[in-house]
Parts: structure tokens; C-alpha cells; sequence
């Protein structure tokens, strides 16, 4: 069964889900756009240091090759004359670990043991070479077994004379080819068909590792490239990831409080009320009333009802009670007396004709309701009576007694509806001085079956022609009930017995269809409020 407090909760639940949502699209987005951004930096490291790796061998080769046609020059000259000079020049390049001087393919000078008579070839099998090479190689004469760098410039065409220089690669590695974890895995120098890295040496090929990617940058001057082999600019921003997570948490938490106020008047029920009017989905029914003398219909009681095309039909038990504690209840009987004024034409032009509209008694506030019917009843100037019906469960406390002064100054007649099931004091009568006493429909049933409640019955008829006020009997249903009502003085019957609430447009149909009460009548009572 459909009630408010479903429906409510349905809209909160939407809420809670819009809420989630927030959550876990901001977590997604701040883990995404972290990821992203710790990739491109990781890449951009990676990127940076390649190429700082690459600038930095170029500018110790650099000064190497500025010497060559100075060291070219001292080829095929008695080691005695040039030992000296090509020593301070391999003090004066520190990177060097020695410079020697090679006369038809014999390597007859070095910086380090002066006169030499080695056969190039046998150290170094790929030298002597008529063009400039530089080439990784292992070193026989200084430190047999380390790995060296090698720079050959050819002094003649053949190629059989030059100049071998040998730098210290194990310099070059604590300068610029140290890895940078967990970034870096390892540096590798790759000149020719050979490679070196520090924790491998010297290789004829590179092994990577399962998931390790190869970032390489060749130099623009010289003949070798440097790699940087990594996990991966992705798999280390992944890595990263779990560090995010409070910031993240934090920000879904803010952004989800931030929807949760914001969709308190999108994703709600009352916002769904304030739609339906807009929209115009609340219809307008009445329910006749009958003159019990004359068994004449003398006027009507206008019931609102909903056929929501989202939710399907809610009844008026569901969507009042929001609508007041919402204070949606006022722009609700505007609405009514827009849309009766509207549809003024269906009823008698009559003034002995009176159309009963529920408001309630927060609608009395500072005049407002006083307004509304200046603005929506009166301006239109309608033959017909208004009834203004305010139940007794309202806080009657809240009427102001002026405002009701000024209503009946205006002709408009005042009801209490479902008189007796309040808790009103007797005085408030006296202040509201209201014109008509509407017995709730479960005192009506109670005629006949239920001695307590029919007693109370009996007891507001007798204070109704007491105070001289008119009564109007809710919920007649049986022949039985309206004899008991008439016989005692009730003036109105209104209930299934004469008419179920039907819409406007069919009430001129069934008041030319006459008015006397049908034997039996089926159908499922709706209730009999706004």
C-alpha cells in the first residue's frame, strides 16, 4: 500500500543512490585523473633523464673530440717526444683512463706505460679502422677485464695509424648512468651491436624482465644511445595510487554532502508536488451534497486527486500530509481555487449553490489566505457560495480570528471538517464562530452499530443546534444512516449513498440525472479530504 512515508522513502533512497553515485564518480575521477597525471610525470622523468643521460656523455666527448687533430698530430713522433704531452692531456681530461698512439697498426706509445710495442688488432680486433669509431670493450693492458669506452681517430687513409683513447667507464657510470629507483631499473649504453649497464657490464644483447619497458634516446653528435629500462610509466602511477586515497575519500565525502543538499529539493517528494502542479496532473473532483429536505443538491465539496504519470495514481492521504509538513499545503489551495475559477462553468450559477474548498490552518498566517481569495475567487466574481472547510486535527491555535472576522464580513462561510475527532476546546467555537459542523464520516458509520460513538454523534448534533450552527453529515452510505441524520436535524448528508466523487467535467450529467439515492452502490471509498 502506498503511503507518504514510502513514498519518502523511495525519494531518499534516490537520494542516497544520487549521493553514491557523486561518491564513486569522484573516486573515480580523482584515482583517474591521478593516474593520468602521475603517468605523464613519471614519463616526463623518464623522458628528462634519458636525455640528460645522452647530454651528459656528449659533453665528455665533446672536449675529447676537440682534441683530436692536436692528438692526431703527434702519430708516427718518437714515443720520447710525445709522451709528456699526451699524459697531461689525459690528466687534463679526467674522464680519460689513457691516451695511445697506434703507427701501423701497432700501438707503440701510452699515456700510462710510455713505449709499447702491442699489435692493435690483438687487444682490440675491430681496430685500427680508417673512419672514427667509438666502441665498448673490455680492457687488456690496465685493468684486464674492465669495461671501457673507446674513442679511435684515424690519423692516416689506410687507417693503420691513429690515436685510441680509452675512457673510464666506471666514472661514466657514477656520473650519469646510476638508476633511479623505483623509476629507473637500470641505464644502459648501447653503442654498435653492444651494450653496457652497470649491474650487467658488457653484453651482446639486453634481456628485459616480464612487464619492464625500454625507453631509449640517441645522441645527435656521437655514435651510442642511452635506455632506461622501467616497470612502466603506468604500472608505477598504479603503484602510486593507494596514496591518493585519503585525498580522495575526502573529496567523494564533500562532493556526496554537496549533492546530498542539492538534490534535497531536486530528488524529494515535495519537489514532485511542485512539478505536478506545474504541470497541471492534480485533478479536480467534487462530491455532491444533499439538501435532506429538499433531496436537492445545494452545493459540493472540491477533492483533489493525483494521477502522477511517474509514480501512477496517489491518494490524498499520501501526498497532504507532505504537502503540509513540506508547507507546500498553501500553493496546493491555490491551486484549487485557480482551477475551480477555472472550471467554474461546470456548477450552477446560483448563489443558494455553495462550493466547500479545504484549506488549512496554517494557510491563515498573516493574512495570506485572505489574499489568496481576494486574488483567485473573489476577482473572478462567481455566482456560486464559498465554504472554506478547515479540520479540526489543524491547529485551530494558529487562526488568526481577525482574519476570520474579515472572511464573513466577505460572505464566506466557514465549516469545521471532521468535527469531534480533534481535541478543541468548546470555547475555540466561540472564537471561530464557524457556520457549519462537518460530522466525520466514522460517527456517521457508527449509526447503528457502535453505541459510544453514535452517542457522541447524537452530542455534536445536539451542540450544532445548540450554537445554531448548520450541520453536514460525511460518509452516508446506508438509507438507515441518512434516516437517523434527517430525523435528527441534520440539514446536509454528503457520502456513497448519493454520489462517489467524480470529476467536474461530469457533474452536470449527474445532476441532470436527478438525485434520489440508488438501492446499492460498490466502489472504493476515497478519501474525503483536499
Amino acid at each position: 500500500m502506498q503511503t507518504a512515508q514510502n513514498l519518502i522513502k523511495a525519494y531518499r533512497r534516490k537520494r542516497i543512490i544520487v549521493c553514491l553515485m557523486v561518491a564513486l564518480f569522484v573516486l573515480l575521477l580523482t584515482f583517474g585523473l591521478r593516474f593520468i597525471s602521475q603517468r605523464d610525470l613519471i614519463q616526463d622523468r623518464l623522458e628528462t633523464y634519458a636525455i640528460h643521460a645522452v647530454n651528459s656523455l656528449d659533453k665528455i666527448l665533446i672536449p675529447i673530440a676537440g682534441k683530436r687533430h692536436e692528438l692526431v698530430s703527434l702519430v708516427g713522433q718518437p714515443c720520447e717526444n710525445v709522451h709528456l704531452p699526451i699524459r697531461k692531456q689525459a690528466a687534463a681530461l679526467q674522464t680519460l683512463r689513457s691516451i695511445a698512439l697506434v703507427k701501423s697498426g701497432v700501438l707503440y706509445c701510452s699515456s700510462v706505460f710510455g713505449n709499447r710495442d702491442v699489435v692493435l688488432r690483438d687487444r682490440q680486433p675491430t681496430l685500427p679502422d680508417p673512419q672514427p669509431k667509438l666502441l665498448l670493450a673490455t680492457d687488456e693492458s690496465l685493468v684486464k677485464g674492465s669495461p671501457i669506452l673507446i674513442q679511435w681517430y684515424p690519423a692516416s687513409q689506410d687507417g693503420e695509424d691513429g690515436v685510441m683513447l680509452t675512457i673510464n667507464i666506471h666514472l661514466l657510470s657514477s656520473l650519469l648512468l646510476e638508476p633511479q629507483t623505483p623509476d629507473i631499473r637500470r641505464v644502459v649504453v648501447s653503442v654498435g651491436n653492444r651494450y653496457y649497464s652497470e649491474s650487467q657490464g658488457i653484453s651482446d644483447s639486453i634481456q628485459l624482465a616480464d612487464g619492464e619497458e625500454m625507453l631509449t634516446r640517441q645522441s645527435e653528435l656521437f655514435p651510442f644511445s642511452i635506455s632506461v629500462t622501467t616497470p612502466g610509466a603506468a604500472m608505477l602511477a598504479l603503484e602510486d595510487l593507494p596514496s591518493q586515497a585519503p585525498l580522495a575519500v575526502i573529496l567523494a565525502l564533500v562532493l556526496s554532502a554537496v549533492a546530498w543538499l542539492a538534490t534535497a529539493g531536486r530528488v524529494s517528494f515535495n519537489r514532485e508536488i511542485t512539478h505536478g502542479m506545474a504541470q497541471r496532473e492534480f485533478e479536480l473532483y467534487c462530491q455532491p451534497q444533499l439538501n435532506t429536505r429538499t433531496q436537492q443538491c445545494t452545493g459540493v465539496e472540491i477533492l483533489l486527486r493525483w494521477n502522477n504519470p511517474r509514480l501512477g495514481w496517489i491518494s490524498p492521504d499520501v501526498f497532504i500530509p507532505v504537502a503540509e509538513r513540506e508547507n507546500l499545503i498553501a500553493p496546493l489551495t491555490r491551486y484549487v481555487l485557480v482551477e475551480t475559477i477555472r472550471q467554474i462553468g461546470y456548477f450552477p450559477a446560483d448563489p443558494q449553490f455553495h462550493i466547500s474548498i479545504n484549506v488549512a490552518s496554517s494557510h491563515f498566517l498573516q493574512g495570506a489566505l485572505l489574499r489568496d481569495v481576494n486574488q483567485f475567487w473573489f476577482s473572478a466574481r462567481p455566482k456560486q457560495q464559498l465554504v472554506l472547510e478547515i479540520t479540526e486535527r489543524d491547529n485551530l491555535m494558529g487562526v488568526d480570528y481577525r482574519l476570520v472576522r474579515e472572511l464573513h464580513r466577505k460572505g464566506v462561510r466557514l465549516a469545521i471538517d471532521d468535527f469531534g475527532t480533534g481535541s478543541s476546546a468548546l470555547s475555540w467555537l466561540e472564537q471561530l464562530r464557524p457556520d457549519i459542523l462537518k460530522i466525520d464520516k466514522s460517527f456517521t458509520n457508527a449509526i447503528g452499530t457502535d453505541a459510544v460513538n453514535s452517542t457522541v454523534t447524537d452530542i455534536i448534533i445536539a451542540l450544532g443546534h445548540r450554537l445554531n450552527i448548520e450541520l453536514v453529515a460525511e460518509g452516508v452510505e446506508t438509507p438507515q444512516q441518512a434516516h437517523y441524520l434527517r430525523q435528527h436535524g441534520v440539514s446536509i448528508l454528503q457520502g456513497y449513498l448519493y454520489a462517489k466523487p467524480m470529476p467536474l467535467a461530469e457533474f452536470p450529467r449527474w445532476l441532470q440525472g436527478g438525485t434520489p439515492p440508488p438501492k446499492e452502490h460498490s466502489g472504493h471509498v476515497l478519501p474525503v479530504i483536499l
